[in-house]
């Protein structure tokens, strides 16, 4: 069932939205994009004259109550986006009187779901290599599919909307569909759209391809530099990966951030490219700092060639060329990760010239999907939002989806 066939009048739908929203230390939402991405899907069930239920987590309060992670602190920015005055539910597990309660045309915050571990279905404050540990989990899972049909227990029908979460195999994410036949179960807009921004990606690929990948270590991209190898003309590799790929080769870091347990890796990944006839771009120089801070001293040295004592923290002159040609010229784009530490102003420079490739680039035809925490930070606080494609609201699913793997919030709603 798709959510724009869906008549929700008269009908209570329970909908995993992702509120994991930034707050400031009164508890006030510093920036309520994930909530505005989720309005066309709670406005419609409320225009059909449905109710709506949301449920969400915030945090990781690895299944104990804490206040700090409370979603009660959300419900004035919630109810301000939505037009509705939304009630709030301080227990999600034991919810059944304020869902039974709501009328059509209402909506309803649950407590944030990582309250209680059957959430991510994971024993807590139990050692792994213990032999308690794999029993343990056995009941969780248990206790995982009781949770999760209790939240099913208020609604008539269940919307998943939560792309951020679609790559965990959570409660609320792939185990509550199973008690919705297939018609009371559907993607959200959001849901909807990241999903045909990857296959516009992957499926419909119109060449160049080039692909950004940033970011501090090799090993949490490695799946998805392998993946890439096979389907792109172009791999710009930046962010403090790139001092590990100098070392591979040789070179002189400085004390630049560098996994050394990775060198072989990188090798591997260049011989790979070249294999495979894909454009590899790496750093050839650098903007290098005498200590990690925004006031050190800096000055431009070769990406190997970095003196002791000193550290790369962001894209030099040369390599930012090198990177806008790539980018220029391509009719697809993917942005994970920037090109160096960019919550420091001195050292944006690098990552904001690869938006403003981006930028050009799209405004000539391509498509551009931008993807993952820093990478959207980073077109957000250039202003640059409105001058790309697409802007994914996911991370990690981004990355598992692009990697090839199936998301289980996205296959739960289509199995049979």
């Amino acid at each position: 069932m798709t959510i724009d066939k869906f008549n929700f009048a008269g009908k209570k739908a329970i909908v995993r939205v992702d509120f994991n929203v930034p707050l400031d230390e009164n508890g006030n939402v510093t920036d309520d994009t994930r909530i505005r991405g989720a309005l066309p899907t709670l406005k419609k069930i409320l225009a059909d004259g449905g109710a709506v239920i949301m449920m969400s987590h915030m945090g990781k309060p690895k299944g104990k109550v804490n206040p700090k992670f409370s979603l009660k602190q959300i419900v004035p920015a919630v109810s301000n986006a939505l037009g509705v005055n939304v009630k709030f539910a301080a227990d999600c597990a034991n919810a059944s009187a304020e869902s039974s309660d709501l009328k059509m045309g209402e909506a309803l915050l649950l407590e944030n779901l990582r309250f209680y571990a059957e959430e991510e279905g994971k024993p807590v404050d139990i050692d792994k290599t213990s032999p308690e540990y794999e029993q343990a989990k056995k009941a969780m899972k248990v206790s995982q599919k009781d949770f999760a049909k209790k939240l099913a227990s208020y609604a008539d029908v269940y919307v998943m909307d939560a792309f951020g979460t679609a790559h965990r195999k959570h409660a609320s994410t792939a185990v509550i569909d199973t008690y919705f036949d297939k018609e009371s179960r559907m993607l959200g807009y959001l849901m909807e759209k990241e999903v045909k921004a990857v296959d516009a990606v992957l499926g419909n690929i119109k060449r160049p391809f080039t692909a950004i990948m940033g970011g501090s270590k090799v090993s949490t991209k490695i799946g998805i530099i392998e993946n890439l190898l096979g389907k792109v003309d172009n791999l710009i590799l930046c962010g403090g990966m790139t001092y590990t790929f100098a070392k591979a080769q040789g070179g002189e870091i400085g004390n630049s951030i560098v996994e050394l347990d990775k060198l072989d890796v990188a090798l591997e990944v260049i011989k790979k490219a070249e294999e495979n006839g894909v454009k590899l771009v790496l750093g050839t120089d650098c903007i290098a700092a005498d200590g990690f801070s925004n006031d050190a001293k800096t000055q431009v040295v070769p990406s190997n060639a970095i003196p002791e004592g000193w550290m790369g923290l962001d894209a030099g002159p040369e390599t930012r060329k090198a990177f806008a040609e790539a980018i220029e010229n391509a009719k697809t784009i993917l942005w994970n990760g920037p090109a160096g530490v960019f919550e420091f102003d001195n050292f944006i420079g690098g990552s904001k010239a690869i938006a403003d490739s981006i930028a050009k680039a799209t405004a000539n035809g391509a498509f551009s999907l931008i993807g993952g925490g820093d990478s959207v930070a980073c077109i957000n606080k250039f202003g640059m939002s409105d001058q790309v494609s697409y802007i994914s609201t996911g991370g990690g699913a981004l990355l598992e989806a692009i990697e090839g793997k199936e998301l289980p919030g996205v296959a739960a709603i289509k199995a049979e």
